[in-house]
C-alpha cells in the first residue's frame, strides 16, 4: 500500500484543492505541500527498498478487458523507476514551496496548486506504469496538465496561444506513439512490459510491408517501426527536432511550472520512455541511429539559438532543448545509464536556473528582458550565487554534477564507433556554446552597470524565504548529485559503459570538454564584462548568422508558411465551398423552397368565397377543355 500512496497523495491534494479551492484560497499550499513532501519521503524509502536489485510489482486492478486484450492497472518499480520517483518528488516539493512566495496574491492561487498536484500524480503514474497503455494514458495526462498550466494566465493572448501550440505539437508526436502502441499489440498480443520485452528477440527477424495490399516491396523491420513510432512521441514530449518549437513558447506560464514541467520532469518523459524501452531499441540499430542523430541535431540547434536570445527564461528554455538532445543522443548510442544520469543532474541545476530566473523576475516586477537588468549581484546575493552554481553545472565545470554526467555522455559517444565520434565532436562544440551562453546570462543580468528601471531599482531585495530556500537546496544538489554513483546504480537495469572510463581517449575527451567549457566562460567574460560593446559590433559584422540565431533558425516561420497558412487556406476554401455553398446552401435552399410553397398555397387558401368559386369555375373549364381536346 505504501507504494500506491506515492502517486495517490498528490492526487488527493488535487481533489481537495480542486473541489474546495473556492473556500481555502490562499491556504491551498497547506494541503498540497505536505502531500508532495509525503510522496518524497515514500520515494526515498522505495529507493532504499529496490537498492538490492529487486523489482517491486503492485497489481491494482483489471482496468480493461476486450476479447484477448486484458490490461491491468499496476505499478512496477525498479532502480530506474525509483530514481525517477525521487527526481519528480524532490523537484515538485521544492517547486510547491517556491510557489507559495512566487504566486502569493495572484488570481487562481488554489487552481495553480491543484494543477501542479495533478501533474505530479500523472508523472508519478507514468514512470511507475507496468504496461504500454497505462504509460500512454498518463503520457497524455501530463500533456493536459502542461496545457492547463501554460495557460494559467489565460487572460493573456500569448499564454493561450502558447498553450494551444504546445498541445497541438505534442498531438503530432502522440499520434505516432499511439500507432506504435497498436503495432505492439498486433505484434505481441500483449501490452505488458514484461511479456513484450521477453518476446522481443523472437520478433527481431520479422518485417512489415509498409505499402500493404497495394503492392511494392518496401519492407521494414517490425521492431524498427515500433521503435520509430514510439520515438515520435518522445520527439514531441522531449522537444526534439523538428517538434521542439513548443517548449520556448511554453515560458508564458508561471516560472515554477517552467522549472517543474519544462526543465526537470515532463520534458524528460521522452528520454525516460526510450530508456525504459531499451530492450526493444537494442534490437534495432537503425532506430537507435535515428535517436542518436536527432538528439545531436537538437543539442546543437538549441545551443546556437540560446546564444542570442534576450528573454532570460527563453535562454534557459533553449538550453533545456539542447540538454535534452544530449540525453537523447546518449540513449541512441546505447549509453542509457549516462543519458538518465544527465537527466537526473539536469533536473537539479536546470530547476535551479529556472527558479533563479523567477527570483529575478519577481524582484524586477515581472521584467524578463535581460537588456533591462545588470548589477544585481549585490542586491540579490543568494540568487546570484545559487545562479552561478547552476550555470557552472550547466557548463560542465569540474566537480559539479553537470561535469560528471555530461562527460559520461561524451566518453560514451567517443567510444561508439564512427557515428559516435562524429556526434562526440558535436557534443564538444556544444560544450563551448553552452558555457558561453550560460555565463553571458550571468554577466549581463548580475554584473556591469545597472539598467534596471529607476522606479524599481531602489526597492530591489531578495524574495521571501519560501523562494530562497529551494534555491539553496537545488544549488547543493547541483554539486552533490555528481557524487552519487548513479550510473553504477542504474547499470543492472540499463547497462554500463564503465569499461571506457579509464582509457587515454576518455581522459582526452574529458580534458577537451573542460578546456572548451573554460574557454566559453572566458569568452563570455571578455565580450560582456571587459568589452561590452563588442557583441553589438560582432552582430553587425556577422548579421546573417546573428539573425539566424535570433530568429530561431526560422523554424517557426517555415512551419507558418508550409503548414499553418496552407491549412488555414484549405480550411477557408473548404468552409466556403462545402460548408457555406453545399451544406448551408442545401439547408437554406430547403427552407426557401418550403417558404415559396407556403406562399403559393396561401394564394389558394385566402378565406374568400369568391376566390374559391373562381377556382372551381377555372377547374371546370380546364377539365372540359381537356375532355374536348383529347
Amino acid at each position: 500500500m505504501q507504494y500506491a500512496l506515492i502517486p495517490l497523495l498528490p492526487f488527493a491534494a488535487f481533489l481537495i484543492v480542486g473541489l474546495l479551492g473556492h473556500w481555502i484560497k490562499e491556504r491551498a499550499h497547506l494541503v498540497a505541500v505536505p502531500a508532495v513532501l509525503g510522496s518524497l519521503l515514500l520515494s526515498l524509502a522505495t529507493l532504499r527498498d529496490v537498492s538490492g536489485g529487486e523489482t517491486i510489482s503492485v497489481p491494482l486492478y483489471t482496468w480493461l478487458t476486450s476479447g484477448d486484450l486484458r490490461v491491468s492497472l499496476g505499478l512496477s518499480i525498479d532502480r530506474l523507476t525509483a530514481a525517477m520517483l525521487v527526481l519528480v518528488t524532490t523537484v515538485s516539493s521544492l517547486v510547491h514551496v517556491y510557489t507559495i512566495g512566487y504566486m502569493r496574491g495572484e488570481r487562481g492561487y488554489a487552481r495553480f496548486f491543484a494543477y501542479i498536484a495533478l501533474f505530479t500524480f500523472s508523472m508519478l503514474m507514468l514512470v511507475m506504469a507496468d504496461n504500454f497503455l497505462q504509460l500512454f494514458v498518463f503520457w497524455e495526462a501530463v500533456g493536459l496538465c502542461s496545457y492547463l498550466l501554460i495557460a494559467h494566465w489565460y487572460e493573456r493572448d500569448s499564454a493561450r496561444a502558447a498553450a494551444t501550440k504546445a498541445f497541438v505539437v505534442n498531438r503530432i508526436g502522440d499520434f505516432g506513439f499511439l500507432l506504435g502502441l497498436l503495432l505492439v499489440w498486433l505484434s505481441f498480443g500483449s501490452l505488458e512490459y514484461e511479456h513484450v520485452f521477453a518476446q522481443a528477440a523472437k520478433l527481431s527477424g520479422d518485417t512489415i510491408n509498409l505499402l500493404g495490399p497495394i503492392g511494392g516491396a518496401w519492407e521494414v523491420s517490425t521492431l524498427t517501426l515500433i521503435c520509430l513510432l514510439l520515438f515520435m512521441g518522445a520527439v514531441g514530449k522531449s522537444a526534439q527536432v523538428p517538434l521542439h518549437v513548443w517548449l520556448p513558447d511554453a515560458m508564458e506560464g508561471p516560472t515554477p511550472i517552467s522549472a517543474l514541467i519544462h526543465a526537470a520532469t515532463m520534458v524528460t518523459a521522452g528520454v525516460f520512455m526510450v530508456a525504459r524501452m531499451s530492450p526493444l531499441y537494442n534490437l534495432s540499430p537503425a532506430a537507435m541511429d535515428v535517436v542518436a542523430v536527432v538528439g545531436a541535431l537538437t543539442m546543437v540547434l538549441g545551443a546556437t539559438i540560446a546564444l542570442s536570445q534576450h528573454d532570460i527564461k527563453r535562454i534557459v528554455a533553449y538550453s533545456t532543448v539542447s540538454q535534452l538532445g544530449y540525453m537523447m543522443m546518449a540513449c541512441g548510442l546505447g549509453a542509457y545509464a549516462a543519458g538518465i544520469y544527465h537527466l537526473l543532474t539536469h533536473g537539479a541545476f536546470k530547476g535551479l536556473l529556472f527558479l533563479g530566473c523567477g527570483s529575478v523576475i519577481i524582484a524586477l516586477h515581472h521584467e524578463q528582458d535581460m537588456r533591462r537588468m545588470g548589477g544585481l549581484k549585490e542586491k540579490l546575493p543568494v540568487t546570484y550565487w545559487t545562479f552561478v552554481v547552476g550555470s557552472l553545472a550547466l557548463a560542465g565545470f569540474p566537480l559539479t554534477a553537470g561535469f560528471f554526467s555530461k562527460d559520461e555522455i561524451l566518453v560514451a559517444a567517443w567510444s561508439a564507433g564512427a557515428l559516435g565520434k562524429t556526434l562526440a565532436v558535436l557534443g564538444l562544440l556544444t560544450v563551448l556554446l553552452t558555457a558561453f551562453y550560460s555565463f553571458r546570462l550571468v554577466f549581463v543580468v548580475f554584473w556591469g552597470p545597472s539598467r534596471v528601471d529607476a522606479h524599481h531599482a531602489d526597492h530591489l531585495q531578495e524574495p521571501s524565504k519560501t523562494m530562497v530556500v529551494p534555491l539553496v537546496i537545488l544549488a547543493v544538489l547541483s554539486v552533490a548529485a555528481g557524487y552519487l554513483g548513479i550510473t553504477g546504480f542504474l547499470a543492472p537495469v540499463l547497462g554500463s559503459n564503465e569499461s571506457h572510463h579509464a582509457t587515454p581517449a576518455a581522459f582526452g575527451v574529458m580534458g577537451t570538454a573542460t578546456l572548451l567549457g573554460l574557454a566559453g566562460i572566458a569568452a563570455a567574460y571578455v565580450l560582456y564584462v571587459r568589452s561590452p560593446g563588442l557583441p553589438d559590433r560582432m552582430a553587425q559584422h556577422w548579421q546573417r548568422a546573428y539573425r539566424l540565431s535570433l530568429n530561431k533558425w526560422y523554424v517557426d516561420e517555415a512551419y507558418d508558411r508550409t503548414v499553418v497558412r496552407p491549412t488555414f487556406s484549405l480550411a477557408d476554401g473548404l468552409w466556403k465551398r462545402v460548408d457555406v455553398a453545399l451544406i448551408d446552401g442545401a439547408v437554406n435552399g430547403m427552407a426557401r423552397a418550403v417558404a415559396w410553397w407556403g406562399w403559393l398555397m396561401r394564394l389558394f387558401q385566402s378565406g374568400q368565397v369568391q376566390h374559391y368559386a373562381l377556382g372551381m369555375m377555372l377547374s371546370v373549364v380546364v377539365m372540359l377543355s381537356m375532355y374536348l381536346l383529347f
